[in-house]
């Protein structure tokens, strides 16, 4: 007979723990199984980027799971999920053993989005194992290579110049961040970069790597540019791990579909997290979110609904990020194609940046400004028609002219 547990939890990131946590606050009995395709046990991931590389950051404080044994969850590294079968209610692993579930989720997160001809040498960042490999990597050298213009690559590069390293940056867009902020304060961080030493490649692609002495490597731009580096990494996003689903004949556009409880189109199944694609009653639409906050929020929420808790997940999540001596909040939709206005206490350094979709608040960046996204979030749900910058002025700031 195929083992089986109440719970099976496929993934074993930070949404997988947040969801155990989550079923044992409603179900201090029923039995849960995670199973991680990684090699360590779930770890915060923001800090792999951020605080571990400052001084005085601790990797033990990282680990998530040093209370498991007192939840009672049991966690097995290196276990592929190979598929589902509803039917019967189990998932096959790779290994060719069945275990048995009464509700499952998936927290399968995504696989780092490689370059294109996925050049040999390119460290993809987004596990301990990924930081790991690179502190050793950048112990034989001075030179680093940071592939990605977006939040992972600007943090990297941020992180690695602080640490003692000289920094190439290479991104395809004009700035860093440029998707994201409007083009006056991506210009200026992207400046800020290159003031601090960060030798910035705006506009040019990697078209291939080569190894070089001593372990480094070599890598060559669109425009012929020769670099080095003793590490080459790269945070370029993820893809959606849905194959899981996608194998049953379910249509996974932008990750697996959930409706208000982190229920999947296929009974029992859950999906929580950065695989998840959620309604967001604040901005009226679905969306995905790959950031800290959402995945332990959204994880506990859904864990709690397996073990029957029925509660609706209405909730609008933010990120952050620390850039040298600049820190980001912000909540709900980032993107520079939209429509934007300010309001600067200190132009670029310290302010909140509203974005704007059909002349109603749909985003909110708070630049080093903190303790505001309750008041961001209120000021998105309420649907309020923004007409100029007096709409905005001080709603945030407390500065009024």
């Amino acid at each position: 007979m195929a083992e089986s547990h109440k719970y099976v939890i496929v993934g074993g990131g930070m949404a997988a723990d947040a969801a155990a946590r989550g079923i044992r606050r409603r179900d201090a009995q029923g039995s849960v199984l995670m199973l991680s395709s990684e090699s360590f046990p779930p770890h915060d991931r923001p800090p792999l980027s951020k605080a571990l590389w400052k001084k005085g950051g601790k990797v033990e404080n990282i680990w998530r799971s040093l209370d498991y044994r007192e939840l009672r969850v049991t966690l097995r590294l290196g276990e592929q999920v190979a598929a589902i079968r509803p039917g019967p209610h189990e998932v096959a692993l790779a290994s060719g053993a069945l275990v048995g579930y009464e509700k499952l989720l998936l927290a399968t997160g995504g696989m780092p989005r490689p370059l294109p001809g996925n050049p040999e040498g390119v460290m993809y960042f987004r596990t301990a194992q990924d930081y790991f490999g690179l502190r050793r990597a950048i112990l034989s050298g001075h030179e680093a290579v940071v592939v990605g213009g977006g939040f992972i690559g600007a943090e990297m590069a941020a992180a690695l110049t602080l640490a003692g390293k000289h920094v190439h940056m290479v991104f395809p867009e004009r700035g860093v961040l440029s998707r994201l902020l409007p083009a006056p304060l991506s210009d200026g961080i992207t400046d800020d970069y290159r003031r601090r030493g960060v030798s910035v490649h705006a506009g040019r692609t990697v078209t291939g790597t080569k190894p070089a002495d001593g372990g480094a490597w070599r890598v060559m731009l669109d425009d012929g540019t020769l670099l080095e580096g003793a590490a080459v990494v790269a945070g370029l996003g993820i893809v959606p791990e849905v194959d899981l689903l996608a194998a049953l004949g379910v249509e996974c556009r932008d990750g697996i579909a959930v409706d208000a409880y982190g229920a999947t189109s296929v009974g029992d199944v859950y999906a929580a997290g950065d695989v998840a694609n959620f309604f967001a009653p604040a901005l009226n639409q679905r969306i995905r979110v790959e950031h800290e906050d959402h995945a332990n929020r959204h994880g506990e929420c859904v864990g709690a609904n397996m073990a029957g808790a029925a509660t609706p997940y209405d909730y609008l999540p933010y990120f952050y990020s620390d850039l040298f001596d600049l820190g980001f909040e912000a909540v709900g939709r980032i993107d520079s194609r939209l429509a934007t206005l300010d309001d600067w206490i200190q132009p670029g350094q310290q302010g909140a940046v509203f974005y704007l979709d059909g002349g109603q608040v749909v985003g909110v960046l708070c630049v080093d400004l903190w303790d505001r996204l309750d008041a961001a979030r209120q000021l998105i749900a309420g649907g309020q028609r923004v007409l100029g910058p007096a709409d905005v002025q001080g709603r945030l700031t407390g500065e009024r002219g």
